[in-house]
């Protein structure tokens, strides 16, 4: 029998984790604004990392909690499409993220639903899943590329800002 060229990441021992830390940035952060997402990943083989556009900027749905499950969704959709299924814990700075993928906080915005459920279906792709909450201290690497995102970012938002509109009354016409 011939040897089989093993997709990285692919011989790493099923039993360890694969850890994804994962981050999101929103300026301003209750949304309207610019949204980006970091993350990192590594064991399995893997040293990853990546940042990018949370959602389209000055959306109704850029804020903070969007960024941050983009994040995590970013993240787990790229470690299974390159064939890891095994074990995963995921750790991030947003209690809301992490406590409501552990079930101990409802999901009540109604826009994060949508957010939660993909994650949820994404989460259970692979073998197992632990969600650690972790100081921001922890977190440096996968804050600096959603910070990094902004940066990078920051022209395409300035250029896809709403405009505002200031009417000058024509002189000719009487106010009112």
């Amino acid at each position: 029998m011939e040897d089989q060229e093993i997709p990285r990441g692919i011989a790493a021992a099923p039993d360890e984790p694969v850890v994804i830390h994962f981050d999101g940035a929103c300026e301003p952060a209750r949304g309207g604004g610019v949204a980006t997402f970091g993350y990192t990943i590594e064991g399995g083989g893997w040293d990853l990392e990546d940042c990018g556009l949370a959602v389209r900027p000055h959306s109704e749905h850029a804020t903070n909690n969007v960024a941050e499950y983009a994040a995590a969704i970013q993240a787990l959709e790229r470690l299974h499409g390159l064939g890891w299924v095994g074990p995963l814990e995921i750790r991030g700075d947003s209690q809301l993220v992490i406590q409501q993928m552990k079930g101990e906080y409802a999901v009540r915005a109604t826009h994060l639903r949508e957010y939660h459920a993909w994650l949820s279906r994404l989460a259970n792709m692979f073998s197992s899943v632990r969600w650690v909450w972790i100081p921001r201290e922890q977190n440096r690497r996968a804050d600096a590329l959603s910070k990094q995102a902004l940066a990078d970012n920051a022209e395409e938002a300035r250029r896809l800002a709403p405009r505002t509109v200031v009417r000058v009354p024509d002189e000719d016409v009487p106010p009112g």
